[in-house]
């Protein structure tokens, strides 16, 4: 069972680019020295709460600080940018790290980014990212000439190729057909999950979800793979979470609950961002649950696995068994503006150094039964 870290911090709007930016690196190269295998970067383009437009960017500036981590996209919104360069954007990020990549995909979730490129319907995404992919894979298949004629882009390379020059020739990735794909889901029944095991890429199930929805996540995964003609494994599948691992079990409540905690603010946010657009039943820890009982701490709670490593193994463990046998854990990243760098240092630690020895021998044992 692999562990890695999915950065979706959401910063107050204060925080300055440059002082996020310091603070993913050092999260990031703590991950390489406490032997996690993944981290994800996500893009938004229009907010100063998560402020990366360009993951493939940031990520390259650690290609040289690191040997072992593999990078991942969490994800490239392939709606907002053209394909073509979207195809040699992420082959040339393939060489530099010499395949430590993984290409997570999406439609997006941010609204303002939506209003910036124009793709606020959710059919229109959902098809373009469809068509997007399709480009893609042929670009990296291919030589020239190139043609391609879908419903949102036009484009080729048929008069402008010299091949004793290599002029036209669009760069292929480092392994053979590309990286791996993994792409986000998140509501329950979710028709993106289908399209994954159809297709073979990787689900990663959003750590917003209720326990029920990411255990649908790898029921209709399976189910879909085997009409599909493919074999699902745990290991192709990716689950994040929210964890804080700390000495004792009062301390870890006292870290979640504070008033300056990062998981108090990350969740406000969410809690104020949905209930705007009419969207808090995503984030009830029960379907039952009237949305007057939904506080900021009822939602930590549901969301949160927190205590001692002893708690944070034991929960781990019978969250895994609820869910399904996911391969990867990915622990969600929060901010660490005051006393929660110290935290979430501490935590990390914790986690990869006390808890996943645990939990790894217990899924094992589980493989083998």
């Amino acid at each position: 069972m692999r562990l890695g870290l999915f950065m979706m911090p959401l910063h107050p709007p204060t925080r300055t680019l440059g002082s996020y930016m310091a603070e993913s690196t050092e999260k990031v190269l703590l991950a390489e020295r406490l032997g996690f295998d993944e981290v994800f970067v996500g893009e938004h383009f229009s907010a100063t709460t998560e402020p990366i437009p360009s993951p493939l960017m940031f990520m390259a500036s650690l290609i040289p600080q690191t040997s072992r981590i593999t990078f991942g996209t969490g994800v490239i919104n392939l709606p907002n940018r053209h394909p073509a360069v979207i195809a040699a954007e992420v082959a040339q990020f393939d060489h530099m790290s010499q395949g430590r990549f993984l290409f997570g995909i999406g439609t997006g979730s941010l609204p303002s980014d939506y209003e910036l490129f124009d793709v606020a319907d959710v059919e229109k995404r959902n098809r373009m990212l469809i068509e997007s992919m399709d480009i893609i894979t042929r670009i990296w298949a291919q030589d020239p000439p190139y043609q391609f004629d879908g419903e949102f882009w036009q484009f080729g390379i048929r008069k402008a190729i010299n091949r004793e020059l290599g002029i036209g020739f669009m760069p292929k990735p480092w392994r053979p057909g590309g990286p791996p794909v993994c792409v986000a889901v998140s509501s329950p029944n979710s028709s993106t999950v289908r399209v994954a095991a159809q297709r073979g890429w990787s689900p990663i199930s959003s750590p917003l979800a209720p326990y029920e929805v990411v255990a649908s996540h790898w029921e209709n995964y399976t189910a879909e793979s085997v009409a599909a003609r493919r074999v699902a494994t745990g290991g192709d599948w990716r689950v994040a979470s929210y964890i804080l691992v700390a000495g004792s079990d009062d301390e870890a409540h006292e870290r979640v609950f504070a008033p300056d905690s990062a998981y108090r603010y990350t969740f406000g946010y969410l809690y104020e961002v949905l209930k705007r657009s009419g969207r808090l039943a995503n984030l009830k820890p029960r379907r039952d649950m009237r949305e007057e009982e939904l506080t900021v701490d009822a939602i930590i709670e549901g969301r949160v696995l927190y205590g001692s490593p002893a708690t944070v193994t034991a929960r781990l463990i019978e969250f895994r068994e609820r869910v399904g046998p996911f391969g990867t854990l990915l622990v969600t990243g929060v901010d660490w503006g005051g006393r929660n760098g110290v935290w979430g240092r501490e935590s990390m630690r914790r986690l990869a150094e006390e808890v996943m020895p645990v939990v790894r021998r217990r899924a094992a044992v589980r493989a083998a039964e």
